[in-house]
């Protein structure tokens, strides 16, 4: 039988209403906010994100990737290959969706909005920040391909780190950051009954008009 963690046993439940009142206007700052209180709360990669995606054939996929930026300026923003199913799917239909849940605080934030490479410079000084071995993992896979073997990619992985011995790994040019713009927000609170609380920011020009759903 699978034991539960000791720390979830701290972890309270949501028992308290939300109201429209208690959210930041800037549904970035809430964003940040929910996810200060989850990592406080000690619950894992808080970044923790699905991105959807849908093929030529309206096939959706999702995954889970970690959010690497999160600003008003900026977007959200992930890194990955661009040749993998996501960023394919992504520059054929840039409409995206991200979804971040907190099951343990009855949580959960829905981002909708298109997707778009983000900058070379960006990507550059991302890559350049992460450890040498899963640069090297970048350059090594050919991401979403068919695989032989798991011999094939350590022998791949191999000669990727005897090509760049003793000198900086220079980011790929099939690497980099996917830019996620938001539309619109959605936050959702768990109560007890299925009366959950739920709101939805709308962009409007510069600013974002909230509303209250049902749940």
């Amino acid at each position: 039988m699978f034991g539960i963690k000791p720390w979830l046993h701290a972890i309270p439940c949501v028992t308290k209403p939300l109201h429209l009142e208690e959210l930041d206007p800037d549904p970035f700052a809430q964003t940040q906010a929910w996810m200060k209180k989850s990592k406080k709360a000690g619950l894992p990669e808080t970044n923790a994100m699905a991105v959807s995606t849908v093929a030529e054939n309206g096939q959706p996929s999702q995954r889970m990737v970690l959010l690497k930026h999160l600003s008003a300026e900026r977007g959200f923003i992930f890194y990955t290959n661009y040749g993998s199913r996501k960023a394919q799917e992504l520059e054929s239909h840039p409409q995206t969706s991200l979804l971040f849940h907190y099951h343990i605080l009855q949580r959960q934030i829905r981002i909708n909005g298109p997707a778009e490479k983000a900058s070379r410079e960006e990507s550059e000084a991302y890559f350049a920040s992460r450890p040498r071995s899963s640069q090297l993992g970048a350059w090594a896979s050919k991401q979403s391909q068919v695989l032989d073997s798991r011999e094939t990619f350590e022998e791949r992985y191999k000669a990727v780190e005897d090509r760049f011995k003793d000198q900086a790994v220079p980011c790929p040019e099939f690497w980099g950051g996917i830019r996620v713009i938001p539309e619109s927000f959605e936050f959702w609170q768990g109560r007890a009954y299925r009366l959950h609380d739920r709101f939805v920011y709308t962009r409007n020009n510069d600013t974002w008009d909230r509303v209250r759903l049902y749940p």
